[in-house]
């Protein structure tokens, strides 16, 4: 039997992404979220959603893109950290270790370290209440070399991401493969 629950964030797992953005000075920023996905296949677009009084917010609509850097769970505790401190007042990077780096193809910067890149171009924000959410045309990806596979995909295994539950603000690593998407479901077809 289910249990009826409050409506709130809770669905599982949100990704762990870390957004890039420079500041009215340009002094590279970079902050954790979970609410964020796919939004688009054709274009690629990728969203994610900020509250207003996040410092990544204002830079974010001045400078009309971000980068979403996708970290290991080597990195679990510089992504915390990314989320708990502010980029108002603190030099994230130079806190952490690691190293920004200027997307060539988008006004932001992105975190070395992390294995797998995302550089988009903001195309439409919507206010949806308490966020804002920022849709951006995927306009470049990088990727650790070490991390694709013979066709030059990236390999989750390999990348070796980690997800957020909020209902018990766990971080996750991902497991073993489940199935293979869009053939595993064909053996109920009839």
């Amino acid at each position: 039997m289910k249990k009826r629950i409050k409506p709130s964030t809770l669905a599982m797992p949100t990704p762990v992404w870390c957004v890039g953005s420079y500041d009215k000075d340009g002094k590279p920023n970079v902050m954790t979220i979970a609410w964020g996905g796919i939004c688009n296949s054709s274009p690629p677009m990728l969203t994610i959603s900020l509250r207003k009084a996040t410092y990544t917010y204002g830079s974010i609509m001045e400078r009309g893109a971000y980068t979403v850097s996708i970290p290991s769970t080597k990195h679990v505790a510089e992504a915390d950290y990314f989320g708990i401190a502010s980029g108002k007042d603190t030099d994230k990077f130079a806190q952490s270790g690691l190293t920004p780096v200027r997307s060539e193809v988008v006004d932001a910067p992105y975190v070395d370290e992390f294995p797998l890149i995302f550089e988009c171009k903001v195309v439409e924000t919507t206010e949806l209440g308490l966020h804002t959410q920022f849709v951006g045309e995927i306009v470049g990806i990088k990727a650790e070399e070490n991390i694709l596979n013979d066709k030059g995909l990236p390999m989750i295994g390999a990348a070796d991401p980690f997800v957020f539950a909020p209902a018990t603000r766990e971080y996750v690593a991902l497991g073993e493969m489940a199935g293979t998407a869009f053939s595993i479901g064909k053996k109920l077809i009839k």
